[in-house]
């Protein structure tokens, strides 16, 4: 949408008919009738950051308060092109690092189906036959044996605890306690906190350079930078850089002396203020780091086929000592 939009008003098409031709390209009904509101509101003598505004859920601050800043200053067609670039470099880390997990998930999804199957259908059949010739169990055979039969006699328990465990987790993730907790675990991990920060680095210098290229003042770029981190450490230091800033304090200092800001984003930024190009520094931050990014995740997904088969192989022999082993055992006892 942002793209074919911005196509258009580059042309010198005005924002209405702009608008008009998009509807004729769109094939999502949602989408469509999004745009058939922005059309009627854009030619009642409506701004196209005042239509925009009504869908904040859909747009999002940083998307409205751009076209808003590119309005005022006259560039809304380089506007939306700098927007379109932005929403694509964020769909495709975001598409990169769901591929790269995907495939573990999927597995280690089966591999616990079939485990459930095989200790819930296949072990108690094991058990029948050795309870049959009066011979004892190895002690792991017994174990799962027994969670088989807590399993079938009381699944609705392990449901209703499961339901109470996923509901208290999900009330504890929503509340400041736990939203901190986990925010700082993301960046704190040993093995993830390094890609994870890099993440964060290249989203906040990407949305405030855009800002502050299309003419958002300082200030108000950082506060609106700081929600769009979805991270409440990060929120509080840019926050904290804001401060400073109003208070006369370059905004290199306070981000060089916190330690949650990687540290070439305060290097770079003070050559940004001392050549009069912040934009463009935190613009070839921005790059830089959704390059590192991009390595890291071709690095996981590389990683992960052979962790995910050595996991894998670890579970089958573990049901195998489990299941089979002991049918070998038994045939073993009758020869």
């Amino acid at each position: 949408f942002t793209r074919q939009l911005a196509t258009l008003v580059k042309a010198g098409l005005p924002l209405a008919q702009a608008l008009r031709i998009l509807r004729g390209q769109i094939g999502n009904k949602k989408l469509l009738a999004l745009t058939n509101h922005l059309s009627t509101d854009v030619e009642g003598g409506m701004q196209l950051s005042q239509a925009l505004s009504a869908y904040p859920k859909i747009f999002g601050t940083i998307y409205i308060s751009m076209v808003q800043a590119g309005e005022a200053s006259g560039t809304l067609d380089e506007t939306l092109v700098r927007l379109a670039a932005q929403e694509e470099k964020t769909a495709a880390i975001n598409y990169k690092i769901r591929s790269a997990f995907t495939y573990p998930v999927v597995v280690l999804v089966v591999i616990i189906a079939v485990m459930i199957l095989m200790i819930t259908l296949v072990l108690p059949q094991v058990g029948g036959m050795y309870k049959d010739l009066n011979q004892p169990l190895p002690p792991l055979t017994q174990a799962l044996l027994g969670l088989s039969y807590a399993f079938s006699k009381f699944w609705y328990l392990f449901l209703l605890v499961t339901a109470a465990l996923v509901y208290a987790s999900r009330v504890w993730l929503l509340s400041p306690n736990g939203r901190h907790a986990v925010d700082k675990a993301k960046i704190s991990l040993p093995v993830i906190s390094v890609l994870v920060l890099k993440l964060y680095m290249s989203r906040m210098t990407r949305t405030l350079g855009s800002l502050i290229a299309t003419g958002v003042p300082v200030l108000q770029a950082l506060e609106i930078t700081s929600k769009s981190m979805n991270n409440s450490i990060l929120e509080d230091a840019i926050k904290d850089v804001a401060e400073k800033v109003r208070a006369g304090i370059a905004m290199s200092q306070p981000i060089s002396e916190n330690p949650v800001f990687l540290p070439m984003v305060g290097q770079m930024i003070a050559v940004g203020e001392q050549t009069g190009t912040l934009g463009d520094s935190l613009n070839k931050i921005a790059t830089y780091y959704e390059d590192e990014v991009d390595e890291a995740v071709r690095n996981i997904s590389t990683l992960i086929e052979p962790i995910t088969m050595v996991v894998l192989g670890g579970m089958v022999a573990f049901m195998i000592a489990a299941i089979l082993l002991p049918i070998y055992g038994l045939v073993t006892k009758i020869h």
